[in-house]
């Protein structure tokens, strides 16, 4: 990079409306810090030819995604739009990049090597994760189904904070393959430690569940009838057990009703010790399994009742409450990071197809989603915070500096 980013976010510091709302901030910082993020990422383009600074481009790319952008002419119209303040700290000596140049980059660089960029960031900005509920899940990426080359959507599994609202990281599951492959390699990327693990049926594994234990961490893993043995042998022994009021037998019970949108939900949550069922089938397989958990969720929408039952298994003790909050927050992974990249970043729409592209543009996208969730002055929206940082340079410029951490401001304020 070249200049700061510069005096373009003090142009209204004539005016002390503006400067009451908005924070100082050190754009000499911010951008020797993202300079420092991107600094092992590997311009994949030769040397002939090449108009535009790589990093420049890169830049551009993350600014206008944060800022909302969908796409390739997104980021492009995104460029155009605010050219004047972006040559003020990026290189443009031939202007702002087309969308053809965006595509071919992002086409060609590694994916790998990009995600290093993002761990960079994220280790910078989070370090320990503390103890808290680490929902894994696959999201598929609709719009990069293409038939004419008969080519399968790009799936990802990924890893989400539901405390911090951070994507941590994101593997893709390759062609002929499925979650249970990619969950071990996303959970080497990670520092789970004292966390809590939370996944779907299919990552229901008893290898994974070893590796979450042999990382420092617990688990709280769906059991389906991709299980059948152990599935059926559990259903059994709750039916008998709630037939007889659990007489003499020892368990924890929750219940918790929420109310929101039109709809009415109550949770039961009992959670059993293992000690108190008898052996279970195979079960010396799962490292560390403490309690099974039972969970009725019953739902008044205003034309229909709905009731659904869920088991799980669990290194955890038999503490209703702990296990009930856990199960909740699996599904922030879904409420707080793919809904918001379908409805507000329009991932399943996109048709970004060839090279690396689809998995580089859905990091972008995430990361976005983490740079904004960071920003806390403007309680709105990710959609509205996303609008307001492409109108309000100085907006856009306060949700990067809220991602500086405090201990890297040399002055040590």
């Amino acid at each position: 990079m070249a200049k700061g980013f510069g005096e373009a976010s003090i142009s209204n510091k004539k005016s002390s409306k503006s400067s009451s709302i908005m924070p100082a901030i050190d754009c000499e910082q911010i951008q020797k810090q993202w300079a420092e993020y991107f600094e092992d990422l590997t311009d994949p383009r030769g040397s002939q030819g090449v108009l535009h600074p790589f990093i420049s481009i890169v830049m551009i790319a993350l600014l206008a995604t944060i800022s909302g952008a969908k796409g390739w002419e997104d980021i492009e119209t995104y460029g155009v739009s605010h050219e004047v303040w972006l040559s003020e700290f990026l290189a443009l000596p031939f202007g702002i990049p087309s969308a053809d140049t965006y595509r071919r980059l992002f086409e060609s660089i590694s994916a790998v090597s990009f995600e290093r960029s993002f761990k960079n960031w994220l280790s910078s900005w989070i370090g320990d994760l503390g103890a808290q509920v680490i929902p894994i899940d696959e999201k598929t990426v609709k719009g990069s189904y293409d038939r004419n080359r008969e080519q399968s959507a790009l799936h990802l599994v990924s890893a989400w904070a539901s405390e911090n609202r951070l994507f941590l990281g994101q593997v893709k599951v390759e062609d002929k393959s499925n979650e249970i492959t990619a969950i071990p390699a996303l959970l080497e990327l990670l520092d789970i430690a004292g966390c809590i693990i939370t996944i779907d049926a299919m990552g229901t594994q008893a290898e994974i569940a070893h590796r979450i234990q042999a990382q420092g961490a617990d688990y709280v893993l769906a059991l389906k009838a991709n299980h059948p043995t152990l599935h059926a042998q559990i259903k059994q022994w709750f039916e008998t057990a709630q037939a007889q009021n659990f007489n003499g037998i020892e368990h924890s019970y929750d219940v918790r009703v929420e109310s929101g949108h039109h709809r009415r939900e109550k949770r039961q949550v009992t959670p059993v010790s293992i000690q108190q069922m008898g052996n279970l089938y195979k079960q010396a397989h799962w490292s560390g399994l403490q309690t099974v958990i039972k969970v009725v969720r019953t739902r008044h929408l205003w034309n229909k009742t709905t009731q659904e039952v869920m088991f799980y298994l669990s290194s955890l003790p038999p503490d209703a409450q702990q296990l009930g909050k856990a199960t909740r927050q699996h599904w922030s992974i879904e409420n707080q990071l793919h809904w918001v990249l379908d409805v507000t970043f329009g991932e399943d729409a996109c048709h970004i197809r060839t090279g690396n592209a689809p998995e580089n543009l859905a990091l972008l996208k995430r990361w976005s989603i983490n740079l904004l969730n960071q920003e806390t002055s403007f309680k709105r929206s990710t959609r509205q915070k996303a609008k307001r940082a492409s109108m309000d340079v100085r907006y856009l410029l306060t949700v990067l500096n809220a991602s500086i951490p405090f201990n890297s401001n040399p002055s040590g304020s």
